[in-house]
């Protein structure tokens, strides 16, 4: 044992410990009360935050929601002051509908160009994306390549379609013409205008449902795939059992998109065909300009809207309704 020489002996009285335990009382907590007012306090700041936010929200999508709605009970009409704020016959815009048989035709031209652009487009994404999937530098290069379609405004790519659907000026046609091939007019042709708008709607956003199904590829893991390969499944069998279940979540989400924004086709109409020949390519969308803008009935354009809103909403909850409950996201 060792022992200090130096080693003076501590006194420590009562006085001490209670001069020494003062600061402790002085640094106690502050009282509940105000930490609830700061808190308070943060949550005005956060409201108040939000508010701008909130208030343009609420000014570009509810208010015109509710003018939209109101106005679709009214024979509002631009040339008849006197149709302003008239709710005496509510539902007339609604039995319109019922008995307008261009209005009829532009739901069946509407359907046949959504099925057409929605399939073609997922069919087309899925098969690029499963190529870009294999990584090479080369694929890895093209990626930008096809994202140029999308990225394009819809204005210019009608134009860029205009021109090669135009018999004087088109390259394509001109090229078929000099082989002995025929090359009509496609956008003046009653049988192929539609397909010649469901061909470019397809070219142009094509590209989404790419990436989409890309980016689900690529989380995939690997171990399922080499399990079923050590089993001896085929190309088939792997992308039927396997890679398919796994992307569907994603087909499904970029399906709707599509089927969504497909309802609102209106830029490749306008450029290429304007509702024609007659009303071939005559969409739901592109009747609602008609009326509203040609004949200033915005009365009727606006039930129509109506009807179209909540068709597309339920259809979009029949979908997931249906093929929702199969679809399991890990």
């Amino acid at each position: 044992m060792f022992i200090c020489e130096n080693l003076r002996p501590i006194n420590l009285t009562m006085d001490r410990i209670q001069v020494k335990s003062k600061p402790i009382k002085e640094r106690a907590f502050p009282a509940p009360r105000e930490t609830q007012t700061l808190s308070q306090s943060q949550r005005r700041a956060y409201r108040l935050y939000l508010f701008p936010s909130l208030a343009v929200l609420i000014t570009v999508t509810l208010a015109p929601t509710l003018f939209l709605l109101v106005t679709s009970f009214t024979p509002l009409n631009l040339t008849l002051p006197d149709t302003v704020g008239d709710f005496s016959r509510p539902l007339a815009n609604y039995t319109l509908l019922l008995e307008d048989q261009r209005f009829h035709n532009s739901l069946w031209v509407q359907v046949k160009l959504s099925l057409a652009t929605v399939s073609l487009q997922l069919l087309a994404g899925l098969a690029i994306a499963l190529l870009l999937n294999i990584r090479t530098g080369f694929l890895e290069a093209c990626r930008t390549v096809f994202l140029i379609p999308m990225v394009l405004p819809p204005i210019v790519v009608a134009i860029i379609w205009k021109v090669l659907y135009t018999p004087d000026i088109s390259p394509v046609l001109w090229a078929l013409r000099s082989l002995g091939l025929p090359a009509p007019s496609l956008i003046t042709d009653p049988d192929l205008a539609l397909w010649a708008i469901i061909t470019a709607d397809v070219w142009e956003w094509f590209p989404f449902t790419m990436l989409m199904l890309l980016a689900a590829l690529q989380m995939m893991p690997e171990e399922p795939l080499e399990a079923a390969k050590l089993d001896g499944a085929g190309t088939w069998r792997l992308f039927l059992f396997i890679v398919l279940p796994f992307i569907r979540p994603a087909l499904l989400v970029s399906g709707l998109f599509r089927l969504i924004d497909s309802i609102k086709a209106f830029p490749l109409i306008y450029i290429l065909t304007n509702g024609g020949p007659g009303t071939v390519t005559e969409v739901t969308n592109y009747y609602v300009f008609i009326q509203a803008f040609n004949f200033s009935y915005l009365g009727f354009s606006s039930a129509i809207t109506v009807v179209m809103v909540t068709a597309t909403f339920l259809l979009s909850w029949w979908i997931m309704r249906i093929v929702g409950p199969k679809v399991e996201i890990e």
